[in-house]
């Protein structure tokens, strides 16, 4: 948890750590990486989550303070370090953070999963047409995994829904449900094992963002950061 440098991320935080892979962008995960080196074992099914007390989840508190000081809004990236909608996510964690994010009115949380099939059932009773303060986000590394997650994302009601298609590991086309969509934001993998990143896939996706009039975030071609920087007009 903490601030962050990035000029797309004002905040991070986790309400656990640990996943399990689920598709061919999970193959190089940082974060279970991470996870590793700083001796924690977090990663795989049936594997025991890491969760924080108090003062950790007290942090977000103090950032929707500080933001409505400042009269501007600060993005907030859950969870980096895991995925909020998945099967084994520690006992009563998500209920916690569905009682958290009402409470910071001044910042706008990017829930990013790879289980989209599993958000409807994950909701909070008083979801409604979704939380004025939350974005939902699909990642979307290529075309096989975008015909199976963004029907399922733009069926749920949110007020803004977004994609993920990093890491970018083959072209992709949302034309079909473009209009599901607020925001698309790419870039390629990063790592000593990172996959080539083609810019003919960043130039479609850009392309299909111009036509349905999609702002589009390129985040980086992999260790070098570049490219167009469009964020949408909610935040």
């Amino acid at each position: 948890m903490g601030a962050s440098s990035d000029d797309l991320i004002q905040y991070s935080f986790n309400p656990w750590w640990g996943c399990t892979r689920v598709s061919p962008g999970c193959d190089h995960c940082y974060a279970e990486a991470l996870d590793a080196r700083t001796g924690g074992a977090h990663w795989g099914k049936g594997v025991p989550r890491r969760t924080f007390g108090d003062r950790y989840w007290a942090g977000p508190l103090k950032w929707n303070e500080a933001a409505r000081k400042a009269g501007q809004r600060a993005r907030v990236l859950c969870a980096s370090m895991a995925d909020v909608f998945d099967a084994e996510a520690p006992s009563g964690q998500l209920e916690r953070l569905w009682h958290l994010i009402p409470q910071t009115p001044h910042l706008d949380w990017l829930l990013l999963t790879k289980r989209p099939a599993r958000i409807a059932r994950s909701l909070p009773e008083d979801w409604g047409s979704g939380y004025p303060n939350v974005w939902l986000g699909a990642t979307v590394e290529n075309q096989e995994l975008a015909s199976q997650r963004i029907p399922v994302l733009v069926s749920v009601p949110a007020r803004l829904r977004f994609l993920c298609c990093e890491p970018l590991l083959g072209p992709v086309d949302f034309r079909p449900w473009a209009h599901g969509i607020g925001w698309v934001l790419a870039g390629g993998e990063t790592g000593p094992h990172a996959r080539p990143l083609d810019p003919g896939w960043v130039r479609g996706l850009w392309e299909q963002c111009q036509e349905a009039g999609v702002p589009f975030y390129f985040k980086q071609r992999g260790r070098s950061r570049a490219g167009w920087d469009e964020l949408p007009a909610a935040c």
